[in-house]
């Protein structure tokens, strides 16, 4: 078999930031799926389920009602590495176009107060796994660190 695409990103040379990871056509419309890597793969520890899960509901409540991309939202998820996530769009974009959308959701989730969306049984397959302290440590930390100061090493993969 071949390998996929994203293994051949070099790993041991990405740093946090904002990458396209994808681009593919679904019923002749394009699909692109954003790699939003956190921290820094092999080298700082990874993101615990409970933070993980916690930015999961925070992020899909937001993006879900995003004034502008709610219709172009298809999927906002955690990476299996747990190094960040993976988020999908309708549409054809370069990882620069989505960084105004980021900011704001980063900073949403990092100001975040109050009850966790959908974090009650009813509501979840595993409501009590959340951290919501951590998860806005984590946000406001990605939000200072690199999309407010994001560079071209940050929005592109390693060659």
């Amino acid at each position: 078999m071949e390998k996929i695409a994203s293994f051949t990103v070099d790993h041991l040379r990405l740093v946090p930031g904002v990458y396209v990871s994808r681009v593919d056509c679904v019923a002749g419309n394009p699909v692109t799926t954003f790699d939003l890597r956190m921290t820094k793969p092999n080298y700082e520890p990874v993101m615990n389920t409970a933070e993980i899960h916690t930015i999961e509901h925070l992020a899909a409540t937001f993006l879900r009602n995003h004034k502008d991309f709610a219709d172009r939202t298809i999927y906002f998820g955690p990476m299996g590495c747990r190094t960040g996530f993976y988020l999908i769009l309708s549409g054809e974009y370069q990882s620069k176009d989505i960084i105004p959308l980021l900011t704001e959701m980063y900073r949403f989730m990092a100001d975040f107060e109050g009850d966790v969306p959908g974090a009650a049984a009813k509501d979840c397959g595993n409501y009590l796994d959340m951290n919501l302290p951590m998860a806005k440590y984590l946000s406001r930390k990605y939000l200072d660190e690199v999309l407010l100061c994001i560079t071209d090493e940050q929005l592109n993969y390693p060659a």
